[in-house]
């Protein structure tokens, strides 16, 4: 007889404290964000040639199955792909990507933390960065990369 022997519960592991629902805003248009296509298109015989770069250019040649689009060759990009101009160039949360690279640029988004995330510059500083976190955290901005050049503390 086989012997039926149960399971071990998996290692149960702190999860980070959320951050709470009064501090971070949500989109004032909680739109569903539909993409026609995600993948990318890539360029026609690309993947044949190391020296040849993926990216999308257009077939010219006069011969060429794909820019007379012959079924079963490769897709070209065309306006039809484009996203509905309400959801385009969201966030996957919902919110308009801001660019920071002072704390004095987000008194721009005063009135607005419904409608754009704040995004701070690669180039910036952790010292600026902190202040930055700070600032967006009074206007209940939401910060997408607020962990980035984070250390612990020595004190905590």
């Amino acid at each position: 007889l086989a012997q039926v022997v149960a399971p071990s519960p998996p290692v149960p592991r702190p999860a980070p404290p959320p951050p709470s629902a009064a501090a971070m805003a949500k989109p004032a248009d909680a739109r569903k964000i539909v993409k026609k296509r995600v993948k990318k298109f890539p360029r026609f015989q690309a993947d044949q040639f190391k020296r040849m770069n993926p990216a999308w250019r257009k077939p010219r040649g006069i011969d060429g199955r794909v820019r007379r689009r012959f079924k079963g060759s490769t897709l070209m990009p065309n306006i039809g792909y484009g996203s509905d101009k309400r959801t385009r160039f969201r966030l996957r949360s919902g919110f308009y990507k801001f660019l920071v690279r002072s704390p004095a640029d987000l008194e721009m988004l005063l009135m607005h933390n419904e409608k754009y995330a704040v995004e701070i510059a690669h180039n910036i500083g952790a010292k600026k960065r902190k202040e930055i976190v700070e600032r967006a955290d009074q206007l209940r901005l939401t910060v997408t990369n607020r962990n980035g050049r984070l250390r612990a503390e020595e004190g905590e």
